[in-house]
């Protein structure tokens, strides 16, 4: 595609190095609309549509990003690292602000490329997967001294369980849609847990846990390798780095890369917990951390995991009985599909948790 007028004058705002020569569509991101810029200088760029229908502060949005990559490059800087490689580097507006509004009222922003990296999907080896967590693991102990209570919550109660729960009593209640009986056996699953799924908030709001900086999205896709070692370089998409619980990190990207299955499997014997892969994360996470962890975060990692899927399972399932609203599906069922599968998976924890709990914690 070529450069379009609406681009072009997007772009005029933002202070870049050369004239751009080139803007096409980059990357497989489902949130905002992205694009890779080439100018007729050295460097290339990012710019960004930023998805407001998600994400309703764009001011707190970019504050939150800016001042944590400010705080990145300090610490890259002090260990003799390259910081236009190893963290997001915003680039600023002409007028001094780090987005744009266009005369639709779109929000757009400006990011350095960082050239010469790979990112991969999923893990195609316990070598890769532990990569993951050390890099994740390394992104915690960058930010550990980073104050947690000035970040913006870009989207509330992002991971506040029990009221995850609360909305699914409410939907199951309202049944708008008829659902409730033929899904009785996952609602009954579902509150047979109810009372761990407030055990981390509590130890939160008594103290025991510290609140840190939390990514919010640890998948394997969000950091950037080397494209010759494949050696983690940088952790990516930073719009939802939000103050929460190390546990929460943690346990999403077990739920998201140690299920032996597709996050919509049918057949239920194909959802596991991989332990070598749990392990392998584990361990890479743990190093990466570099003893920033207090006892009582290291213990509750494993029910991270085991909170975050039994939260995405009981997402699935209310969105499913409120009429499939909020998640896209492209079959009749998939989100309930999508359910069994977090149910199962959290049901395999449960069988499998010696195995998790005793591993280095």
């Amino acid at each position: 595609m070529g450069i379009g007028t609406n681009q072009r004058e997007i772009l005029d705002h933002f202070k870049l190095e050369g004239g751009v020569v080139d803007v096409k569509p980059h990357g497989s991101g489902h949130i905002n609309h992205t694009f890779l810029v080439t100018t007729d200088g050295v460097k290339r760029y990012i710019l960004q549509r930023i998805n407001t229908d998600i994400f309703h502060d764009t001011d707190g949005l970019m504050e939150n990003i800016v001042n944590v990559t400010s705080y990145l490059r300090q610490r890259i800087v002090q260990a003799g690292g390259n910081p236009e490689r190893e963290t997001m580097t915003v680039i600023p507006t002409k007028e001094g602000k780090y987005y744009y509004t266009d005369p639709d009222g779109s929000d757009w922003r400006v990011y350095l490329l960082i050239e010469h990296i790979v990112s991969l999907d999923q893990a195609q080896s316990t070598e890769e997967f532990y990569a993951s967590g050390l890099a994740f693991g390394r992104f915690q102990a960058q930010l550990a001294d980073y104050p947690a209570k000035t970040l913006h919550e870009t989207i509330p109660d992002f991971h506040n369980t029990p009221k995850r729960y609360q909305t699914f009593e409410q939907a199951v209640s309202e049944d708008v849609c008829h659902r409730a009986e033929s899904v009785a056996q996952e609602i009954a699953f579902i509150r047979a847990r109810k009372e761990e799924i407030s055990i981390l908030t509590d130890l939160l709001q008594k103290g025991e846990l510290p609140l840190r900086i939390t990514h919010n999205d640890t998948k394997l896709n969000n950091i950037l390798l080397d494209a010759d070692t494949h050696e983690a370089v940088c952790i990516v998409d930073l719009d939802t780095i939000m103050p929460g619980l190390c546990a929460y990190d943690f346990g999403d990207a077990i739920r998201f890369g140690a299920n032996t299955a597709t996050e919509d499997e049918t057949d239920l014997d194909k959802v596991s917990l991989s332990v070598e892969l749990y392990q392998a994360y584990a361990k890479g996470f743990m190093e990466g951390c570099g003893g920033q962890l207090t006892k009582k975060e290291v213990e509750t990692l494993p029910l991270g995991a085991k909170t975050i899927t039994l939260e995405q399972g009981i997402r699935f399932l209310t969105d499913y009985l409120q009429g499939d609203t909020y998640y896209h599906t492209e079959r009749e069922g998939q989100n309930l599909d999508r359910c069994r599968t977090q149910l199962a998976l959290v049901a395999d924890m449960e069988r499998k948790w010696e195995q998790m709990r005793l591993f280095g914690f």
